[in-house]
């Protein structure tokens, strides 16, 4: 290995100078194909599910909130739409069991739905352990993103589950 490296320090040391463009200013291209604008927005409902939108896919991945798995107990069973089901802000998508209670899943937004998370139905106590992330319910491509400004902020969430307790 020591020889790999000598003999490329004596070939460096053997090239006539140039000046170095370790300084030098990068392009304004460069610049302008680095700008991708991308806004995700969480919010949520009075019915304790939540939305992550990313306005550059327009889909948004629906789950239970942490608040709401923790007051149905240990989940044994979760139902989830189908894909492809055109649904409508408000209407029911699934339900979820659970030792203490059965509880629907309402959507929080109008859209199609592109995905479900399959891994539920054979593990569905992935909700009480990563409700938010891994538990995530479907993903659905909304038709009407406008509805987001409708739902809850993470503070105004928070207030409500208060207000509820």
């Amino acid at each position: 290995m020591q020889s790999i490296f000598r003999a490329s320090a004596l070939r460096a040391a053997a090239r006539p100078s140039r000046p170095s463009r370790a300084f030098a200013r990068p392009s304004a291209s460069l610049y302008r194909s680095t700008q991708i604008r991308t806004l995700v927005t969480k919010k949520y409902t009075k019915d304790h599910e939540a939305v992550v939108f990313d306005d550059a896919t327009g889909v948004g991945i629906v789950s239970v909130t942490d608040y709401a798995q923790s007051s149905l107990g240990d989940v044994v069973f979760v139902e989830l739409p189908a894909v492809g089901a055109d649904i409508a802000q408000g209407d029911q998508i699934g339900a979820v069991e659970s030792v203490k209670a059965a509880s629907d899943i309402y959507a929080p937004v109008s859209g199609k739905i592109e995905a479900i998370n399959d891994t539920l139905s054979e593990q569905p106590g992935l909700l009480n352990k990563s409700p938010e992330d891994k538990g995530w319910l479907c993903k659905i491509k909304l038709t009407e993103p406008a509805e987001l400004e409708a739902l809850l902020s993470a503070e105004e969430y928070k207030a409500h589950c208060e207000a509820d307790h």
